[in-house]
């Protein structure tokens, strides 16, 4: 997953990491701190128990906290993904839709797969902060993803291929939001209405 994310250029440098909840309440994996997403080596990656005691590996990621913070109040939530993906930075640069849906619903794939990403104001990298800004979101409606101001964003799944493709959606729809000028009108609510009754999506 690392590899494909790294050599598609959804991911570069260090910049990015991302974690795996394990079976049985053996806690999660997660990438090392300052790890390439594109060469990660299996031995290194951090094992975590579920109360972030460090079991094995490597030291773990510096946003650890917020990755179990996820798991602990994002229903269904078996791996989380953060990236510092080009259109999704530069559209918190530019300035997104709005704080709360940082793109307007645009095409149906974005309505079904994705759903509402709120914006996080910007704090620094690994701030423990986050996790209480995504606590806070998560306790107000569910969500599959957040954006991180000049960060990117953070999106998770119930399995690495999902949340994969989340991320892969997302993106795709900032690139299209960034070169359409002028700005495409969002979808009618006559059509996220036909979306909802024939997907059970809800934007």
């Amino acid at each position: 997953m690392g590899r494909s994310l790294f050599e598609r250029g959804l991911a570069h440098s260090t910049a990015g990491n991302l974690s795996v909840r394990l079976p049985q309440g053996e806690g999660f994996l997660i990438t090392p701190t300052d790890a390439c997403l594109g060469f990660l080596d299996p031995a290194r990656l951090a094992w975590v128990g579920t109360d972030g005691t460090q079991l094995g590996g490597e030291r773990a990621s510096k946003t650890l906290t917020l990755h179990r913070r996820i798991y602990d109040h994002a229903s269904g939530a078996g791996c989380v993904l953060h990236t510092h993906s080009t259109h999704l930075v530069a559209l918190t640069l530019r300035g997104v839709w709005r704080q709360e849906s940082i793109l307007p619903p645009i095409t149906p794939y974005q309505v079904m797969k994705v759903g509402r990403i709120p914006l996080i104001p910007y704090l620094r990298p690994g701030d423990p902060r986050m996790a209480d800004a995504v606590q806070a979101l998560l306790k107000q409606a569910p969500l599959r993803g957040v954006l991180h101001e000049r960060l990117g964003p953070t999106v998770w799944a119930a399995d690495p291929a999902s949340a994969m493709a989340l991320l892969e959606e997302l993106e795709e729809t900032a690139r299209l939001w960034l070169m359409t000028e002028p700005r495409p009108a969002p979808l009618s609510p006559e059509q996220l209405a036909e979306l909802a009754s024939a997907f059970g999506t809800h934007w």
